[in-house]
């Protein structure tokens, strides 16, 4: 069923998606992607967004490198009207990598010297300033703070998972008192975060880092395992603190997962005979309560980028090493994603939500956007990988009416292996001046390991 994109028009890919049983739509009006969006006391200048995309390369005290200063001034120069900031580590032991972004209060200007400069080039070239919002991770068990060995730090212990990710018999799932403590260390990010000038910040809880795993956390005991009011603790007074710290001028989100793609009694969102098969209830049921804790914005995603079921969060051509190429169609995998996004936003009602799974359609990604902004089946088009091969597609389609072929995210999964090799990531067909060797160096090193 899997095959590689070769579509020249909307058209085409409609035959397909009547063919598959499909339901994707498309339209030729693209006065939706122009519309202003509220989020709490800011308006949003467009509906176009990118996705937290984080690119392993800031300095080792978690300050902007160049590469990261580089990448937020391609994607100012893009026309967004939301910017949503990569995976920020709030404690140093929960770092994904050496290199991952971190905000203290010995960095804060050199965060703030680049939200300043990057809203600033936004500002001069469009007349507008777009919506930044910094997203806030612990990385739990796919914690690696220090060179490539992994120091994890789990809720629960889970067969799957624990031997791909060095946990073992031993490995004492971390205590009630010590997930209770990240409370005011989140909230102490966020208020840097509103320091340096962001609008908002993400509270991350998708793709089995740690906030995501608590909700999945069914075999823990105690306050935060087991029932869905314990699971959902931490994430909601997290929320909360921060909301209360901050204030009612600051935007709160969360991206989060709704589907796991993951056996029950180990994730979240799925049928608990049938783990590929989605079971809407909690998911729901989260959202409402998200809500109500104080959200403003929230980003729906789905599945574990480490496992083998990559499709679930983003469809490719082309698979990272060492993973299975799917047993269904990217169209199949797209209309899960935007079927999640279109329950997310009506469940949300006027909070809006920011849609995923774009970047496989290529060029058509405007009119796919369109017409789910049309039919309010989310309230921002997200754009992840593409943004790193097109930053500024936004720009284009407003200036020429479409984006250009040439330009495109071809979902590879390179940028993907780059991150599993322990480097820099980025995209290595489009920016591949900078980016292909940095590839290269980082397979050479990876495959230098799986020898030695």
């Amino acid at each position: 069923m899997h095959e590689r994109f070769n579509f020249n028009s909307p058209e085409e890919i409609r035959e397909k998606t009547k063919s598959l049983g499909l339901t994707l739509e498309f339209s030729g009006d693209l006065s939706p992607l122009r519309q202003e969006v509220r989020i709490r006391h800011k308006n949003a200048p467009n509906s176009f967004a990118v996705l937290p995309m984080e690119g392993c390369d800031s300095g080792p005290d978690g300050s902007p490198s160049e590469l990261v200063r580089r990448r937020y001034k391609r994607l100012a120069a893009g026309a967004y009207g939301l910017v949503w900031w990569e995976a920020c580590a709030v404690i140093g032991e929960g770092r994904a990598n050496e290199l991952q972004m971190m905000l203290t209060e010995k960095n804060l200007r050199q965060f703030t010297a680049l939200v300043t400069e990057t809203k600033t080039l936004c500002r001069n070239s469009f007349g507008h300033e777009p919506v930044y919002v910094l997203q806030l991770t612990h990385s739990g068990r796919y914690s690696r703070p220090e060179g490539c060995r992994p120091r994890p730090l789990v809720p629960q212990h889970d067969p799957i998972l624990d031997p791909r990710t060095g946990v073992t018999a031993a490995t004492i799932p971390v205590s009630d008192d010590y997930l209770e403590s990240l409370v005011p260390v989140y909230a102490a990010s966020a208020l840097l975060a509103r320091e340096a000038g962001f609008d908002g910040v993400d509270i991350k809880a998708c793709h089995r880092y740690l906030l995501s795993e608590l909700l999945a956390s069914h075999t823990r005991e105690g306050k935060y395992g087991g029932s869905y009011e314990n699971r959902t603790r931490l994430l909601l007074n997290i929320i909360k603190e921060v909301r209360r710290v901050c204030g009612d001028d600051f935007i709160t989100a969360c991206r989060f997962n709704v589907f796991d793609a993951h056996p029950y009694p180990y994730g979240f969102g799925q049928d608990k005979t049938d783990f590929l098969k989605f079971a809407p209830a909690e998911p729901e049921r989260l959202v409402l309560d998200l809500c109500a804790a104080g959200v403003d914005l929230l980003s729906n995603s789905a599945g574990n980028p480490y496992y083998i079921y990559p499709q679930v969060t983003r469809p490719f051509d082309s698979s990272s090493m060492g993973i299975p190429i799917p047993e269904e169609h990217p169209l199949e995998s797209i209309e899960r994603l935007f079927g999640f996004t279109g329950l997310v936003q009506k469940t949300a009602g006027s909070v809006p939500v920011v849609g995923n799974g774009y970047s496989w359609l290529r060029q058509f990604i405007p009119q796919a956007g369109a017409a789910n902004l049309a039919a309010k089946r989310c309230s921002f088009v997200g754009l992840g990988r593409s943004s790193f091969a097109y930053p500024d597609l936004p720009a284009d389609v407003f200036k020429t009416g479409a984006a250009k072929k040439e330009k495109c995210c071809i979902a590879c999964s390179k940028c993907t292996q780059i991150m599993r090799d322990h480097g820099r990531t980025g995209c290595v067909i489009r920016d591949s001046e900078v980016y292909a060797p940095i590839y290269k160096e980082a397979r050479h090193g990876a495959e230098e390991g799986e020898t030695a």
